[in-house]
């Protein structure tokens, strides 16, 4: 019998791992069916999500605002969105990938044209986007896109490229453990969290475009004419006035592009409106 040798032994072994490793880390984006790597666990992220967002909350530079009337807008369409999210991912099996979300949204009251949402559906508006937005379906276009990252999981994908990158690829569990500022870092720029981030790391055009072809579904399917999107993104697109872009349009691709690639799935997107009718309950 042929003995190995240890080095082609210890070649092979290393291999077997990393095929392992890069098969358990590997998901599907809800509607897209795009496989995508991310090797940080869901409860992992939800808990730094829910620990940082109320960090954020408790900023003495993050105030909630006081507008009764905006603050009711965003609640309200970001309960219609997040049914129509639960809706999509029940009829598709794919409840449990959002079962321990638990929604949440603030409206905050500062000049930047700027959204974000975190996995655990903790999703933030900024007043400054309103101006943008003009109506309660153009926010809509912005909190379904914001949401629709959190469900594709782009920002565990970009923690995952993160995590290589800064600490050789560990563990997320390992890296709180030993490195837990550089984790924190690295989820703040991952996330696009608060303003005292420099750099966010940068969404790919595919997660832009992922997160649009998702989120015209989702407000469509939360009762909002998907078409509003194109208008929002020219507003958008006008709003730089040569100038550096809004804190929202900072890592995304060119106006160009974006419009041309909504307006090819609009007639997707169109399937799921169905205009929407507000549960009335009857008098008791």
């Amino acid at each position: 019998m042929r003995i190995m040798k240890q080095p082609v032994r210890q070649t092979i072994l290393l291999c077997l791992s990393t095929l392992l490793i890069f098969l358990a880390g590997c998901t599907t984006v809800p509607i897209t069916g795009r496989s995508q790597f991310n090797t940080v666990p869901d409860s992992l992220i939800n808990s730094m999500a829910l620990q940082e967002y109320n960090s954020f909350l408790k900023s003495p530079e993050n105030k909630i605002s006081t507008d009764a009337e905006k603050t009711a807008m965003v609640q309200r369409v970001g309960g219609r969105i997040a049914d129509a999210v639960q809706r999509y991912m029940n009829e598709h099996g794919l409840a449990d990938q959002i079962a321990d979300y638990e929604w949440e949204f603030n409206l905050i009251d500062s000049d930047q044209k700027n959204a974000w949402a975190m996995p655990g559906g903790k999703v933030v508006v900024y007043t400054g986007i309103l101006e943008t937005t003009q109506n309660e379906a153009g926010l809509a276009v912005v909190m379904a896109h914001e949401i629709a990252h959190a469900i594709a999981r782009h920002g565990a994908e970009r923690m995952t490229q993160g995590l290589a990158v800064t600490l050789g690829g560990v563990a997320l569990n390992e890296a709180i453990k030993d490195e837990p500022s550089a984790t924190r870092t690295i989820f703040l720029t991952s996330y696009g969290v608060g303003t005292t981030v420099a750099v966010m790391l940068p969404y790919s055009r595919m997660h832009e475009t992922e997160a649009d072809r998702l989120g015209l579904i989702f407000m469509a399917m939360a009762g909002y004419p998907p078409e509003e999107a194109v208008g929002f993104w020219q507003r958008m697109a006008q709003s730089k006035d040569g100038s550096a872009p809004p804190e929202f349009l900072s890592t995304h691709p060119a106006d160009e592009t974006r419009i041309m690639d909504i307006k090819r799935n609009l007639p997707e997107a169109r399937r799921y409106y169905r205009p929407y009718k507000p549960v009335i309950e009857p008098p008791r």
